[in-house]
């Protein structure tokens, strides 16, 4: 079944709204089946197509598994809940998404996760090297914010958002992971990624003796093969894995 052919369970959702939920419900399952969830904790937010402000993200309490197109909760920037949904939002865990929000009109997709690969490569002080390809789609586009406890203030808002700049990628240090998609599709392709880079990086680490690091020269140019024309990522990966989660768990549609 594709995308297109689902249609709104409400009146009150138009098609482009629906399809987004759809969209965004599958990352979670994506998300679940690769163990990036913890608990009930960590989000991943997007837009609503037409509605300035207007995000959709996971009720609170829902595990990654449990989330379908439906249940998912429609919130403005303060996230607080449009609509008479009765659902309760984790309004301290979308100040993180609803800063990238604000201060990316790029951001459609914010994904922040605390994948243990990402989290234990934020904690070493030189981060993300660029030891295999996968590390090099990030070479010289991944910002680093030091941890200052779990309440996000409005100043460490300003503070994450300067580290993030124009990158698609962050590693929140001794905490874990974040990035900002054009699409939803583009955000867990690059989540998945990055998340492989760092595997990578620990076990070439695990192995000791010296790593081969690549010269500034290659890792810059298989940057610039890896984006080829700038076309968001994701494009042809997101229906094969649609296809693969409509045998796995398909309910994430309803």
């Amino acid at each position: 079944m594709s995308i297109s052919s689902i249609k709104p369970a409400s009146a009150a959702i138009d098609a482009a709204e629906w399809q987004v939920r759809v969209d965004l419900a599958a990352c979670y399952r994506l998300c679940a089946l690769k163990h990036w969830d913890d608990l009930i904790y960590t989000h991943i937010s997007a837009t609503v197509p037409g509605e300035a402000g207007h995000f959709l993200i996971n009720p609170f309490g829902d595990r990654f598994d449990e989330i379908t197109a439906s249940r998912l909760v429609k919130i403005d920037l303060q996230g607080n809940i449009i609509g008479d949904q009765a659902s309760r939002v984790n309004v301290t865990g979308f100040a993180i998404h609803g800063a990238v929000h604000a201060a990316r009109a790029d951001a459609m997709c914010v994904m922040h996760l605390h994948n243990e690969n990402g989290v234990a490569v934020g904690m070493q002080q030189a981060g993300l090297l660029p030891l295999s390809q996968h590390a090099m789609r990030f070479y010289g586009q991944i910002g680093y914010h030091d941890y200052e406890g779990l309440a996000l203030s409005p100043l460490e808002q300003t503070r994450l958002i300067e580290h993030l700049g124009d990158y698609p990628a962050m590693l929140l240090r001794n905490h874990g992971t974040l990035i900002s998609g054009r699409t939803i599709a583009e955000a867990y392709v690059l989540m998945d990624t990055l998340d492989k880079a760092c595997a990578f990086q620990l076990k070439a680490q695990s192995g000791g003796g010296p790593l081969n690091m690549q010269p500034p020269d290659v890792c810059a140019k298989t940057y610039r093969d890896l984006i080829g024309d700038g076309t968001p990522e994701g494009i042809l990966e997101w229906p094969a894995l649609l296809r693969m989660l409509d045998v796995l768990s398909p309910s994430y549609r309803n």
